[in-house]
């Protein structure tokens, strides 16, 4: 770690440490307290790390903090994972990846299905569908259907028959996927579920484990999809999509048509299951506390 970065990380743990009051952390207040925040022994008990190592830390000694040891840390002063992430990045350690599941609020929920005719859907960067309104779920074939792990869009592009038929230009948007998930790829890359995920698709698609191989980056660019749906014939649908944070994690994307017959069919689309729920979403993304939504979540099998 270079000097200045040391020290950035040493000023950035005080402040992180004399913000906090021992009833924070569920030590008792005491008496003759010298210092603002809590004292680097009670930071270093909470840790279960040496005082003096601690101490070293704080001063900005040229010592190596494993990321077992920062967790710890993180843990004791009451990080949230912005402040875990910067630490992190001081002491030169990629993060640990954030809990993404937990990111879908009511409001994302309340949105989806307020987008209805238009199929939506919570989607992390790397793919995952955390959510999806009633559109969505039967656009390309029942998504309730398909295991929870097995809800995301590249593994279905690139292992799933009926989505690869319903595509019309399956060649475009099978690069275009493997593009933008190389883009995401690189902000991810030392993280062991994005690595166990790009291995699984190579081991399960010759298809993607080719394009992989290829290198090409791309952005997420509003495009349009061009579908051919056994029922509801020739769709031309816009992708739109916003980023629900500043993480670059998760996002919300929807398909608007581009045509009168593509709307009339979305419509229909809609309606044709009346008694299934609006929004489909597992239980352990769904809020705890979410508004009127909540009547029409169910659990995803």
């Amino acid at each position: 770690m270079r000097t200045d970065r040391r020290e950035e990380f040493a000023a950035f743990l005080r402040t992180r440490r004399e913000r906090l009051r021992p009833a924070d952390v569920g030590l008792p207040e005491g008496t003759r307290r010298r210092v603002a925040g809590l004292r680097r022994e009670e930071v270093a008990g909470l840790a279960g790390v040496g005082l003096t190592w601690y101490t070293w830390l704080e001063q900005g000694r040229p010592i190596a903090a494993s990321e077992q040891v920062l967790g710890a840390i993180v843990r004791a002063l009451r990080m949230t994972d912005d402040e875990r992430d910067h630490l992190f990045a001081l002491a030169g350690i990629t993060p640990p990846g954030r809990d993404e599941r937990t990111c879908v609020q009511a409001t994302h929920l309340d949105l989806l299905a307020k987008l209805m005719p238009y199929p939506a859907a919570v989607q992390t960067a790397r793919f995952d569908i955390r959510a999806y309104n009633r559109s969505y779920r039967f656009l390309f074939a029942d998504l309730d259907a398909v295991a929870p792990e097995g809800r995301n869009c590249a593994i279905r592009i690139f292992t799933d028959p009926r989505w690869q038929d319903v595509h019309a230009d399956l060649d475009n948007a099978q690069e275009r996927i493997v593009a933008r998930l190389r883009a995401a790829y690189g902000r991810h890359h030392d993280e062991p579920g994005w690595q166990q995920f790009i291995a699984r698709l190579e081991s399960e698609s010759d298809t993607f484990a080719t394009l992989w191989r290829r290198g090409d980056v791309g952005a997420e660019q509003n495009t349009v999809k061009r579908l051919m749906h056994p029922r509801w014939g020739a769709l031309r649908l816009e992708m739109t999509s916003l980023w629900t944070g500043d993480t670059g994690g998760q996002r919300v994307v929807w398909f608007m048509p581009q045509d009168a017959a593509t709307a009339r069919a979305l419509d229909a689309l809609a309606n044709s299951a009346p008694d299934e729920p609006v929004i489909s979403a597992p239980v352990s993304d769904a809020p705890h506390a979410v508004s009127s939504t909540a009547r029409w979540l169910t659990p995803a099998v």
